[in-house]
């Protein structure tokens, strides 16, 4: 019985093909997705160099997946991303997300028991500060910019609490780095 508490090692040979070490079997992309939808966590390995090519791999899938119409990342989002990669804030960026993300598989349960109400995400635990944190995040990559805005907001009062709420978020994720 496969040790589940340890990523599942998939090697890849100098042919490119992938091999899962626990079941001695060659898997696709495909297979791979599954594994980590069923909750397995895994680790892409090159045979020969030993480099971790994981993060290549799981973006290659995610990739594939916007790329036949099941979209689950907004144009707006996938331009932020690209953005954030020419900016400072790609040091935070990281952060931002795994603590979203984080939320989000936390909350998610009870999400889903609140399904029949109007607006099932607005009843899960945390969604107001995580909705206030991404917009502060995104006018401040953007220059105060929102998605689906045309100009940025001059308030002073505006642009105060978006620092605060900005430090809070970095207060937040330096904690969760220690």
């Amino acid at each position: 019985m496969p040790e589940t508490n340890k990523p599942l090692l998939i090697k890849r040979y100098a042919s490119r093909r992938l091999y899962n070490t626990e079941t001695s079997d060659y898997v696709t992309l495909e297979d791979i997705a599954t594994f980590i939808r069923e909750g397995r966590e895994v680790q892409i390995v090159d045979l020969k160099s030993g480099d971790d090519l994981t993060r290549q791999y799981l973006l290659q899938i995610i990739a594939e997946h916007e790329s036949k119409g099941e979209n689950v990342l907004p144009v707006d989002v996938l331009t932020d991303l690209v953005r954030s990669y020419s900016t400072q804030a790609v040091s935070i960026v990281p952060q931002f997300l795994q603590a979203s993300f984080e939320m989000l598989r936390e909350g998610q349960s009870k999400a889903m028991g609140n399904l029949g109400k109007a607006n099932p995400m607005s009843a899960m635990p945390g969604f107001e500060a995580m909705r206030a944190q991404q917009e502060a995040f995104f006018k401040a990559m953007t220059g105060g910019i929102m998605p689906g805005t045309s100009a940025p907001e001059k308030e002073a009062d505006d642009l105060g609490d978006i620092k605060e709420q900005l430090a809070a978020l970095q207060e937040k994720l330096s904690k969760m780095g220690k």
